[in-house]
């Protein structure tokens, strides 16, 4: 019934199974891969035909985790499975990157892969084997995919690179990067790292690069095997077409690609665009012109202006050479309420960014195949439609937002503070007001300004800078702080975030088919040189977290109190808690371990909660002294309120050096006072010393016993 082809091969120390002909069979391809005890399925169909009028390639990528792989329940009220988490998202981008590039170009059949986690060990993360088994299924569906590609993530512990760590493992490395791409060279990159050098990311690539080879050595066996026959792809000629553009456009576009301005630059070349498509129609007659087909080659011959200019001129669109970054003008504290904020401008790109500081109440409950968990730092990147002076929807973030936010988290992640010492909720919005390349550089940029701003002592300020490159043959040219129209119509989109001591992040996306450890290695350096000036830009506003929090950001207090008295601070039924928050107006969060932190603006409020739970958790020390009120007097004493709900007995020896005869001629009930902790008689009681405080000036009337 089942015609199973399956391969194995010992990948990083552990068999990776590939297998198809079982599920899935009439998909165009399926691959069930497993690694460990994770296992997932990655499908693949393309339309037979595509649309008429498609003037694109119609790609989509759907990761999707079931809770089932876990053994778990999904949460909720419906129990399902519903919208793609944010990491599948992400994973879904992932896996779309590389494989995007090699499909045959003119092929614009609809194509969707889905891949979908069935299992997870919690050993051995899917998203790496989800990019695997979507190769393998591509590489053997007769789809036009020029692969295959293989993927693998790298750590580096204890000064060594890792393949494929465990998830256990993780914590302990100073790297997370994932590297794809072919047989031939690197198509992806994505990474966090703690401060790195670029020596050291550079190995990493080259280190993950060499450890996916086996793979794709496995999927080109199954594919010997089991491969579809591949679609005959009948594509028409249109050079003759694509000459004709060239030669009515090259020369306005060309003074079109001269004018600096953005705006001004786009209506010019649309203008150009509408004169070629008007001398065209006229020239096709009754065939009328393909618009679709058209505008796919004026767009190629816009790159071939514009590489053209940069490899042999080196001539930018607005006229910088390769290695300069446009202007940059840094502000910081610019919306008074806001706990810290910053705006920064490079060029016609601009980020307002801003921070707010909660507390415990304020953290994101992440619910994962590895289990739930809570998340301190949020980083939320807006890309509004008006940025790029255009109109659209608005509405919940798209795939692109959620990346780029994504890839900022991961900049300034490594730089935070850790989170006992610091121990706030941070959430940063990143509203990109206008875009001209690279936002999410700027967006890394705004945060770090706008956190310092807030007085999130980050260990060292972090900047971003976004690289591109033009390659025809053997000759490149590697540009820094791109332009959008040079990420358009170049090969390559290459993200660099770091201090100045080393890389935090890296992603690196290629357009061609990939490109070597020589252009790489360039384009770090060049990277280096850009990201220390942003570093000396962004200093004008702020190069260090400010000494204080903003004035309207919550302060939080941490103080530990003994295990077993957390019962007693929350009471029956959380009743003695919610008391505390109700008459101080502070928040209070107890943790299992005894700390507790107690969060308001207001420091009163603050001080009052502490005492509070001070009355109910501590003890008293011998020899301190302390606030009191007297409760009641009698014949042999004094009954003082002197911590929290703390009575002890100051006896009337002690209540004044000389004799007394009544404990009323020295202090009567509602008096304040100050108590010294003496020590405890034979039954345990507290036994106390006394200075009586004047009511009225509040000065010392008694000297200390």
């Amino acid at each position: 019934m089942f015609d199973i082809h399956r391969v194995e091969v010992d990948w990083g120390g552990r068999p990776l199974t590939l297998e198809t002909g079982k599920i899935a069979r009439q998909a165009d391809g399926a691959v069930l891969a497993t690694y460990g005890e994770t296992k997932v399925l990655a499908t693949v169909v393309a339309a037979k035909e595509p649309k008429p009028g498609q003037d694109f390639f119609p790609l989509t990528v759907n990761y999707q985790e079931k809770a089932f792989a876990a053994g778990k329940i999904p949460g909720g009220f419906f129990k399902r499975e519903g919208r793609p988490s944010e990491h599948e998202t992400l994973t879904s981008r992932l896996i779309d990157r590389p494989i995007r590039p090699l499909f045959v170009d003119g092929f614009k059949c609809d194509t969707q892969v889905i891949i979908t986690v069935l299992s997870h060990d919690l050993e051995n993360a899917p998203d790496i084997l989800a990019m695997v088994a979507a190769s393998a299924a591509l590489t053997i569906s007769g789809i036009p995919f020029m692969g295959p590609i293989g993927g693998a993530r790298v750590g580096y512990i204890n000064g060594e690179y890792v393949l494929n760590p465990l998830l256990d493992d993780m914590p302990e490395s100073a790297l997370d990067l994932i590297v794809a791409g072919t047989g031939e060279a690197v198509l992806m990159v994505e990474s966090e790292a703690k401060e790195l050098p670029e020596d050291i990311m550079l190995g990493a690539v080259m280190f993950g690069f060499k450890g996916f080879q086996p793979v794709i050595d496995a999927i080109v066996k199954l594919a010997e095997t089991a491969a579809r026959e591949p679609r005959e792809l009948n594509l028409p000629d249109h050079s003759a077409l694509a000459a004709r553009v060239k030669e009515l456009a090259a020369d306005e576009l060309t003074a079109a690609y001269a004018i600096r301005e953005k705006t001004e630059r786009r209506n010019a070349i649309d203008a150009v665009k509408a004169k070629v498509a008007e001398t065209l129609t006229a020239e096709a007659g009754e065939a009328g012109l393909d618009k679709v087909v058209f505008g796919d080659l004026f767009k190629k011959a816009e790159a071939s202006i514009v590489r053209g200019a940069i490899l042999d001129k080196g001539e930018r669109i607005d006229g910088r050479d390769l290695q300069t970054v446009r202007p940059i003008v840094s502000e910081a504290g610019i919306l008074p309420r806001a706990h810290g904020s910053a705006l920064f401008t490079r060029g016609e790109t601009q980020a307002l960014v801003v921070a707010t500081l909660g507390t415990n109440d304020d953290e994101q409950f992440v619910d994962a195949l590895e289990g739930t968990y809570k998340s301190t730092f949020m980083l939320h990147y807006n890309f509004p439609p008006y940025s790029v002076g255009e109109t659209g929807r608005m509405g919940s973030p798209g795939r692109r937002e959620i990346g780029h936010g994504k890839l900022a988290w991961r900049a300034v992640h490594p730089l935070l503070p850790v989170h006992h010492e610091f121990p706030y909720t941070l959430r940063v919005v990143s509203e990109v007001t206008e875009s001209n390349g690279s936002s999410s550089m700027a967006t890394v940029c705004g945060t770090s300004l706008a956190l310092m701003d807030a007085g999130v002592p980050l260990k060292a300020p972090v900047a971003g800078i976004a690289m591109g490159l033009i390659k025809e043959g053997d000759k490149f040219a590697v540009l820094s702080d791109i332009l959008g129209d040079e990420d358009h119509l170049g090969d390559m989109d290459f993200k660099v975030a770091g201090t100045g001591e080393g890389v935090t992040s890296l992603q690196m996306d290629i357009k061609i088919d990939g490109i070597t450890e020589e252009i790489m290695k360039v384009a770090l350096a060049q990277a280096r040189d850009g990201r220390i000036h942003i570093l000396g830009e962004m200093s004008s506003a702020l190069s260090e977290a400010r000494a204080e929090l903003g004035e309207y950001a919550p302060r939080i207090e941490v103080l530990k109190i003994p295990v077993d008295k957390i019962r007693e601070v929350i009471g029956s039924g959380g009743k003695v808690i919610r008391e505390i928050v109700e008459k101080t107006g502070a928040k209070v969060n107890i943790e299992d371990d005894g700390t507790v932190k107690v969060a308001s603006s207001d420091g009163k409020a603050i001080q009052a909660a502490i005492n509070w739970i001070n009355s109910i958790a501590a003890e008293p020390e011998v020899g301190v002294i302390y606030e009191g009120r007297v409760v009641k007097t009698v014949d042999f004493g004094a009954f003082v309120n002197f911590f929290g709900a703390k009575d002890g007995l100051v006896h009337i020896s002690q209540l004044a050096p000389q004799k007394v005869a009544k404990t009323t001629d020295v202090v009567k009930e509602g008096d304040k006072v100050w108590v010294k902790l003496m020590g405890f008689d034979e039954r345990g009681k507290v036994r106390l010393s006394m200075k009586v405080v004047d009511q009225e000036t509040g000065k010392e009337i008694q000297a200390d016993a």
